[in-house]
C-alpha cells in the first residue's frame, strides 16, 4: 500500500509522513524530493530554468512512478501536485493508494508559513501576516476542490502530531 498525504503548504505532510512512515515500517518519500533527486535540481531551480510547464510533467511522469513501482510507502506530496495533470484521478484510480487530505486552517497555516516563508519562493516575498493570510485563502479556495478528492480529510487543527496519526491509523485499520 502506498499512503498519500497531500494538502496545502505547512499542512505538516512531511513531518507527519515521516512520523506515520515510522509507525507503520514504511518508507517515507517527499515527492519534490524525489524530483530534485532524479533531475539533479532544485524544485526552485527547475522552475527558474525550465519553468513550470516543465516542472508539472516530471512531477505526473515522477507520481506514476512511484504509485506503479512502489509499495509500502507514504510519499507527501507537493502542494500543488493535486490540482494538475489529472493527478487525483491518478491516485484515486490506483487500488494501491490510500489518500489523505492534511486540513489545516488559514489562520494556523498562516503562522507557521510567515515564520518559515523564506524557505519558500511561492510566498518569500509576502511582508505582512494580514497579506499571508490573504494569499493562502485565495490559494485554497483554487485547490480545495482538488484536495477534497482525497479519499479522506482529516482536519489537523489544533491537534498534535500523536492525535493526527492515530485519526489515520483509524482509517487504515
Amino acid at each position: 500500500m502506498i499512503i498519500i498525504l497531500l494538502g496545502y503548504m505547512g499542512s505538516g505532510k512531511s513531518t507527519l509522513g515521516k512520523e506515520l512512515a515510522t509507525v507503520l515500517n514504511y518508507n517515507f518519500l517527499d515527492l519534490d524530493d524525489y524530483i530534485s533527486e532524479k533531475e539533479n535540481s532544485s524544485i526552485s531551480n527547475l522552475f527558474k530554468t525550465k519553468g513550470e510547464i516543465y516542472f508539472r510533467k516530471k512531477e505526473t511522469e515522477y507520481l506514476k512512478q512511484i504509485i506503479d513501482n512502489s509499495n509500502n510507502y507514504v510519499l507527501s506530496l507537493g502542494g500543488g501536485t493535486p490540482c494538475y495533470s489529472e493527478n487525483m484521478a491518478l491516485i484515486n484510480n490506483s487500488a494501491n493508494v490510500v489518500s489523505f487530505y492534511l486540513k489545516l486552517a488559514i489562520p494556523l497555516l498562516s503562522e507557521r508559513l510567515f515564520t518559515a516563508k523564506e524557505q519558500r519562493p511561492l510566498i518569500s516575498h509576502i511582508t505582512s501576516k494580514e497579506d499571508m493570510i490573504e494569499f493562502i485563502g485565495k490559494h485554497l479556495f483554487e485547490r480545495i476542490p482538488y484536495y477534497s478528492k482525497a479519499k479522506y480529510t482529516i482536519n489537523t487543527d489544533n491537534k498534535s502530531l500523536k492525535e493526527v496519526l492515530e485519526s489515520i491509523l483509524t482509517h487504515l485499520i
